[in-house]
């Protein structure tokens, strides 16, 4: 069983409790800050939503029953707005399409009433990691994409179809140059992405989104 380490006040990110029902609310805020988690409650979706926190990090913990708008339609609309914060939802009425809905919108669990704590602490400390990870990879997509700045349009040329898988021959007919020409720009290319390897390069050009 997953062990769930505990964490200072204030040093992380915060789940964010959406349920209307305040007993259960408070019992889940006691438990999450039973080890260590920061926490915020609401009693509506609309709540969160005007609260300022979407792109806080941390997770959201929702009932599927809220008064308003629902919690399904909360996660929908949060996916639609491009908000990528982990959802993990919560019903006392689930049943497989229910639960298809929301896993299809990006739910990284669905814990049907009543639920044993260690269940839900786990899901949160799967949703807080996923939370990380995206982040980190959303901070390194930025600094790459900060580095392709630098890149001469010519070398931007040369990287997007080495990318493809063009040879250099392929590339310098192209572009309408030699191969060595193509050679130097593709090697000036990797050094300002910081790409050791042609597979790194490949990588960067893809998540960079550059050969589309």
């Amino acid at each position: 069983m997953q062990a769930v380490e505990k964490k200072s006040e204030g040093s992380g990110p915060v789940v964010f409790i959406v349920e209307d029902d305040a007993g259960l609310r408070v019992g889940l805020d006691a438990l999450f800050r039973s080890v260590g988690y920061e926490t915020r409650q609401f009693g509506s979706a609309s709540e969160f939503l005007q609260s300022g926190s979407t792109r806080s990090p941390g997770c959201l913990v929702v009932d599927v029953r809220l008064p308003g708008m629902s919690g399904l339609e909360f996660q929908e609309k949060l996916t639609a707005a491009g908000i990528t914060m982990p959802v993990i939802l919560m019903t006392g009425h689930g049943d497989i399409p229910m639960t298809v809905r929301g896993m299809k919108a990006g739910a990284v669990d669905f814990l049907p009433k009543p639920f044993r704590e260690q269940d839900m602490l786990e899901a949160v400390a799967t949703a807080l990691a996923k939370d990380a990870a995206d982040r980190e990879k959303r901070r390194e997509t930025d600094a790459l994409r900060e580095k392709a700045e630098s890149l001469s349009a010519r070398e931007r040329a040369v990287m997007i179809r080495v990318a493809k898988g063009k040879m250099n021959k392929q590339i310098a007919f192209d572009l309408g140059v030699s191969e060595i020409t193509v050679k130097i720009h593709r090697g000036n290319a990797m050094r300002k992405l910081g790409a050791r390897t042609l597979a790194d390069f490949i990588g960067m050009v893809n998540a960079l989104n550059l050969g589309a």
